[in-house]
């Protein structure tokens, strides 16, 4: 026999639609959602991975710490999620969001100092000093630290981990690449690194949220935000 689905009451029923549509978004559109609105939340991801980017790039290039380090990069995160807020899009989506916003801004840094010493670095040689053991970026993998010292004997102030590794002994020798204008600081040479390197880390993470702030705006879409917005077209009717 057929099992009866239980209906909610009336009541019931209205609060889990207001909380699925506050927390999701209503998406009040039957089958593709409009293209205008698609293509809007298309321009605001695009829009805002390429600001968070650049800013910090641009900031890198002409010495500017509050843009290298990434701040820049939060403060578009977080007027995006402002736009989603505006859009009334929902809370989840705008969670997320500002989540891959905020890990894009972090890792920008990085990217931005690997792309200006391709640019306009100089490698020279360096004497390794010292090595240490530290904790590397993937569990289980150790990162070898190198201390190194200039031809004039003057040393670094940082320690170089690109190039260094468990062969690697005091009074060998590493290739270091400078920044031809000191504004960004050196690293190690790391074999068969190329110039595309940098953005390309960076393309997963603005793919992603540029993924999230599409879906977020389309969900965002309501009846009567469209017959304000877009008065030439009829009005169809809410879906689930």
């Amino acid at each position: 026999m057929r099992r009866r689905r239980r209906l909610l009451p009336e009541p019931e029923r209205h609060l889990m639609t207001h909380l699925r549509s506050t927390v999701w978004g209503p998406a009040e559109f039957v089958g593709l959602p409009p293209r205008w609105l698609a293509a809007e939340g298309l321009v605001a991801g695009c829009v805002t991975a390429g600001a968070i980017v650049g800013v910090t790039i641009a900031g890198a290039w002409y010495g500017i710490p509050g843009l290298a380090d990434g701040e820049g990069g939060l403060v578009c995160a977080a007027a995006l999620a402002l736009y989603l807020r505006v859009m009334r899009a929902g809370r989840a989506l705008i969670a997320i969001v500002a989540l891959i916003g905020v890990c894009l801004a972090l890792q920008a840094p990085q990217a931005a100092v690997g792309l200006v010493l391709a640019e306009r670095g100089r490698v020279e040689s360096v004497v390794v000093t010292s090595v240490e053991v530290g904790l590397g970026a993937v569990p289980g993998r150790d990162r070898y630290l190198c201390s190194v010292a200039d031809r004039d004997g003057v040393p670094l102030k940082i320690r170089i981990w690109r190039g260094c590794g468990r062969a690697t002994r005091p009074g060998d020798a590493l290739a270091v690449v400078y920044d031809a204008k000191g504004r960004v600081p050196p690293r190690g040479v790391e074999a068969g690194a190329s110039r595309a390197g940098p953005l390309r880390d960076l393309a997963g993470w603005a793919g992603t949220l540029v993924t999230a702030c599409l879906v977020a705006v389309v969900r965002s879409h309501r009846l009567s935000h469209a017959a304000s917005r877009r008065p030439d077209q009829p009005a169809s009717t809410a879906g689930p």
